[in-house]
Order: C-alpha cells, then sequence, then structure tokens
C-alpha cells in the first residue's frame, strides 16, 4: 500500500472564532505567494446584512506564510467587537452567523478573481459563501449516543434518501425517523450533503467538503438528525464524491483563473466522466480527502460511506487512490475503535466501518481487492429490468444476481476478519422508478414529467419479495415502499437539477396500502429469520420446471433453518413441485395460508404460486 496518509491541520484551516468575537480565516493555497505577486482578502459581511444595498462587505487582507508540509498558507484576524461598523443600521458585531468568500489579486490576471469559497468552511451560506457562527457551541450528544453500534453488514436493512427530497429538510426528515424505524430500517444512506452552488442538486458536484449545505439546514441540524437515527437503531451512512468536483470547487477554480498549467489538487487520474477530477497523486489530494472522512467520522458520527464514482480515482488494488484511501481510512478507525464515540465501530465482528463503493464496472474487483466491505452493482437491476421485458433468460439472470453468484461473503482486513456484501436494488436515485418498466404515463413532449402507471403497481409485487429475501444488503429508494413512480431521465441535466419531493399523500392512497403492508411484513420476516439475512442462496435453476411458467425458485439455509422463496413473475396463477431438503412443518410466511404440514425428507410437493406474487415457506424448527 502506498505511503501513510496524513490528517491536515484543520484546528487551524478555515474560518474559528479564536477568542470571544475574534475570528481566524486560514487557508491552504499551495503555489500562490506574494514572491509572484499575489495579495488575498476575505470579505466578511453579517449573514443579516447580506442583501442590503447600503452595507458592502467589510475587506481584510490576509498574511502569507509557509506551511511544511503543503507550502503556501493564508491567514489573518478579524477582531469583530472592535471593528467599526460599516453602516450604523449593520448586524456587524451581533452574535449570529457572518458569511465570507476569499478574493485574490494577481499580476497577468484581468481583474479580482473573486467568489473563492473557502476549501476548509465548516458551515455555508447561499450559493458559493462560506460561513461561520460568532459565539458557536459545539453540539451536545444525548447520553444514548455513548451506547450506540453500528448493526452488522448482514443485518442491514438500508433506505436511500435525500434529505430535501424525502423530508424537505433536516427538521422534517428528523420527524420521518419513527416512521422508517417502524418500517423495519436500519440503515440510511444519505445522497450527497456537502455544498454545491444550486439551490436544486443531487449534490454530486461539490465546492465544500467541511459542512452540511445551507440549503438542508445547519452544522447542529445535521448532528442532530443522526443522534435521532442513532436513537432509533438507524445506522447514517453519507455519499462521499471525492473523484470528481464543480468547476467552482476552490482547488479547480483559482488556478483555472491563474492559467496555471498544472494543479497541486486537480487534474486527470483514473477516468473522467464529469465535473473536475481530482489527482491523487498529489498528496495533498490524497490528504485532503483522508481529512474529510476523518471529520463526517469525528465531528458528525456518521457511520461509514456511500463511494460515489469510484472508477474517477480506482488505479487499481495497490494504487493511490479510491484504495488507499478506504485502507488508511479502516486503520484509521481501528486505531480509535476504544476511545470514545469511535467504540460505535467495536462491537460486531472486525471493524464495523461501513464503506461501501459504487463501482459499476467491477464491482467483485473492488470488493476482494480492497478494504471495501459492501458495494453497489447494477446487475441485479438490470436482470430486474430483462426480466420485467419478458427477456429470454432473464428470470435465470435475476436469479443468480439475487444470489449474488461469485461475490465474496468474507475477507481478511490487518488480519481481522471483515465481512463482505454487496447492495440488492431495483430502484435507486439513477434510475426511473421501477413501476416504469411496465408503462409510463406521458405528462409532456419532453418526457422529463413522465411517471410510472401505478395501475400496474401488482407487478412490483414479486420483484420486492425476491429483493427483501435474497442475499445481500436489501436497499430501498425513497418513497418506493408506496408506489411512488416517478421516471428519471436517462442522460441530460434533467436527471439532476429537478426537484422530484417524495409524495407522502401516495402512502394513504390504495396502491400506497397494498405496497405498505408488503414491504413491512417483509422486513420483519427478513429480521426475524436469521437464514434470509445470513444464510446461503440456493438458486434453483430448472427452465422446464420453473423458469418458462414464468417462476423463479430459491432457497435459503442456515444448517436445518430454511426458507423457499417462490415468485411468479407471470400474468397466471402457476403449479410447480419442489423436492424439500428437510422434513418438518412448512409455515407460509406472507399470508399463513397453504402451509406444508408434516413434509418428509426429500419429499417432492406441488403447490401454487399466484400471479405477479410470491410465496415463502420457512421449516418450523422445534
Amino acid at each position: 500500500m502506498t505511503e501513510q496518509m496524513k490528517l491536515l491541520p484543520l484546528h487551524r484551516l478555515g474560518a474559528r472564532e479564536s477568542s470571544p468575537g475574534v475570528l481566524r480565516f486560514s487557508l491552504l493555497l499551495p503555489w500562490v505567494s506574494p514572491a509572484s505577486g499575489s495579495r488575498m482578502w476575505v470579505k466578511v459581511i453579517h449573514e443579516r446584512d447580506q442583501f442590503l444595498q447600503e452595507i458592502p462587505p467589510e475587506r481584510f487582507e490576509l498574511a502569507h506564510t509557509e506551511d511544511p508540509d503543503y507550502g503556501d498558507f493564508w491567514s489573518t484576524e478579524v477582531d469583530v467587537n472592535t471593528h467599526p461598523k460599516p453602516h450604523p443600521g449593520s448586524a456587524w458585531g451581533s452574535p449570529g452567523r457572518y458569511v465570507y468568500r476569499y478574493v485574490l489579486e494577481s499580476p497577468g490576471v484581468s481583474g479580482e478573481v473573486d467568489w473563492i469559497i473557502d476549501p476548509f468552511a465548516r458551515e455555508f451560506g447561499v450559493g458559493k459563501l462560506s460561513a461561520i457562527t460568532l459565539g458557536y457551541t459545539p453540539y451536545q450528544w444525548s447520553d444514548a449516543e455513548a451506547d450506540w453500534q453500528v448493526p452488522a453488514l448482514a443485518d442491514l436493512v438500508l433506505y436511500e434518501l435525500m434529505i430535501s427530497e424525502f423530508g424537505g429538510d433536516i427538521d422534517r426528515t428528523i420527524a420521518h425517523l419513527d416512521y422508517l424505524a417502524d418500517l423495519g430500517v436500519n440503515a440510511i444512506e444519505v445522497m450527497p450533503v456537502s455544498n454545491v452552488a444550486n439551490t436544486v442538486d443531487w449534490g454530486f458536484l461539490p465546492i465544500g467538503y467541511f459542512g452540511v449545505d445551507e440549503r438542508f439546514g445547519k452544522r447542529r441540524d445535521l448532528q442532530r438528525l443522526i443522534d435521532a437515527a442513532h436513537q432509533r437503531g438507524i445506522a447514517v451512512i453519507l455519499d462521499a464524491v471525492y473523484g470528481h468536483t464543480s468547476e467552482n470547487f476552490p482547488y479547480s477554480y483559482v488556478y483555472r483563473r491563474l492559467g496555471f498549467a498544472e494543479n497541486p489538487f486537480m487534474g486527470s487520474f483514473a477516468k473522467n466522466y464529469f465535473g473536475e477530477s481530482t489527482d491523487f497523486r498529489r498528496a495533498f489530494t490524497r490528504d485532503f480527502f483522508f481529512t474529510v472522512n476523518h471529520h463526517w467520522l469525528d465531528c458528525y458520527h456518521v457511520d461509514g460511506f456511500r463511494y460515489d464514482c469510484v472508477p474517477n480515482y480506482w488505479d487499481g488494488p495497490d494504487g493511490r487512490g479510491y484504495a488507499a484511501l478506504v485502507y488508511h481510512t479502516y486503520r484509521h478507525v481501528k486505531s480509535k475503535a476504544a476511545d470514545g464515540f469511535w467504540r460505535r465501530f467495536s462491537g460486531g465482528e472486525g471493524v464495523g466501518l461501513v464503506q461501501c463503493a459504487e463501482q459499476l464496472e467491477a464491482p467483485r474487483e473492488v470488493l476482494e481487492a480492497s478494504y471495501t466491505n459492501c458495494t453497489w452493482q447494477n446487475e441485479t437491476l438490470d436482470a430486474a429490468r430483462q426480466t420485467a421485458a419478458g427477456a429470454p433468460h432473464g428470470i435465470e439472470h435475476l436469479g443468480l444476481r439475487l444470489g449474488l453468484f461469485q461475490y465474496p461473503a468474507a475477507g481478511k482486513a490487518d488480519g481481522d476478519p471483515m465481512p463482505k456484501s454487496a447492495l440488492q436494488y431495483i430502484e435507486n436515485h439513477d434510475h426511473s422508478r421501477f413501476v416504469c418498466n411496465f408503462g409510463r404515463i406521458r405528462r409532456d413532449d419532453s418526457g422529463l414529467l413522465d411517471e410510472g402507471d401505478r395501475r400496474l403497481w401488482y407487478k412490483v409485487q414479486p420483484y420486492l419479495i425476491g429483493l427483501l429475501t435474497a442475499r445481500g444488503i436489501p436497499m430501498l429508494w425513497q418513497g418506493q415502499e408506496f408506489g411512488e413512480n416517478y421516471a428519471v431521465p436517462e442522460h441530460g441535466w434533467g436527471r439532476v437539477l429537478m426537484f422530484r419531493p417524495v409524495r407522502w399523500d401516495y402512502f394513504y392512497d390504495p396502491v400506497g396500502q397494498r405496497l405498505i403492508s408488503l414491504v413491512r411484513k417483509l422486513i420483519r420476516i427478513r429480521r426475524s429469520r436469521v437464514q434470509l439475512r445470513r444464510g446461503e442462496h440456493y438458486f434453483y435453476n430448472h427452465y422446464n420446471r420453473y423458469q418458462s411458467k414464468g417462476v423463479m425458485l430459491f432457497g435459503r439455509c442456515v444448517e436445518e433453518r430454511f426458507s423457499l422463496v417462490a415468485l411468479n413473475f407471470s400474468d397466471r396463477d402457476q403449479w410447480v413441485s419442489f423436492l424439500f431438503p428437510f422434513a418438518g412443518d412448512y409455515t407460509e410466511e406472507l399470508h399463513g395460508e397453504e402451509n406444508l404440514p408434516n413434509i418428509s425428507e426429500k419429499q417432492v410437493v406441488w403447490f401454487s404460486v399466484p400471479s405477479n406474487y410470491g410465496r415463502i415457506w420457512t421449516r418450523e424448527m422445534a
């Protein structure tokens, strides 16, 4: 593995209140110094004054020194108490939030380089403004936080959400946590919360990494959300975007404006899909994102990361990019797992940190060859779509994918056990709702307002049954459980710049009630049956008996704890036979109908599977 990653000195970076009423502003800006004629200022204004035409921001020049590790370091100190008000009606000097930005003057550049966001800001204002709160007091975590333990990987039931679409803001998302806990969810994967330039945005082009975007809430708001989630037994996995940034990210924006041919932070590294690519060949870049991980684990108590677009910085299992970051993050957490709130990672088998890769090009490789312990994979989703389209061998492909065929279940990390798994989903933020595969309603000519035909909701049922009983970590996308039906374009800005709020009224209509009842029941069954969480997965691949009738059968087994799952993707009830491997009484779990008592070992039994539905038979243990 590559050289050790180091934590940047966050205690002297960004904006801080060094003493009451005294603000300190500092940033690293390698290769930019007074020797080349550069000067820097910070513009500061009280948040209440920022839109008033008679009150301009105050401007303070930064001094330059050299950081022994990272080079050019700029800083200044502002005494808010003694600095005169810019206007009699100004809020300057009052408690509250001050927004700020940096300005650079450099020879050869026409005018000033303005609107430089602080790369180390902990708070943000509107758009490209950084912020600091005068008189800020750290969040006091609840007493229950000291006892919180991250659930075991095999026990996770994951729910992906975007705060602005799921709840509207952090407070309303907190209000829905009881609903998620009641549903049976014990982990949420939160789409990016880092600062972006747009008000409506998925968040995958960050401009600030060390805090929560103003459109969601404040720093302590997100801490309250995570604290409240932990109190309800729900882990929080944060979407982390480290392979690319916005063009407004300061380490892209400044050097581009200065006309530099090279960049100390950005550059072509692995694959360049969109945005401005980060360059993990640079020690500064590596240490920056390692420090970002530490900050979110330490300050916000997140339980892990979903690493977006890993191909952007995947240079192999021994490379300097993604593999090195998850390796050093793992070792960092392991070294601290006996300390304070870091003990949340020490309660299970190995280190409980969740490190999930979105490496859709090679999900098995990233799972096998790195310190990743779970991965996104689109193979199940693709096979489900094939099945919905009636493609030849679609059910066979789906059966293999639900069993995570050829995916590792365990590995080693520093000699410690590391359970491994993959996510199972048929919906996520990147794709249209699954019901769209059966029929769409066109709202306009552009297709942006297309919706799936909810009258065909029943066709989704066997896919949900399979998803929540299969091997791997099941994941639901916000509102999926009651039939949300947005279509998402495959390409274009309409994907990421369109607001698609969860329509909670769907929960109450007949479709929503049927689906939520099924999902609740399935999660309850999964959580009560160890074989559905940790068991071997046996796909009974027999075309003439099963697939030719639109039926799939698979078993889940831990020793003699056995469940048989039968799915019928066709529009007709089907009769099929199965040789039961264990003797005993089998209870049908979904409705308690068609129980199978007194089954002998290796007895062949015929049973019916309802159309567009399924059955789960579980052997009762004495």
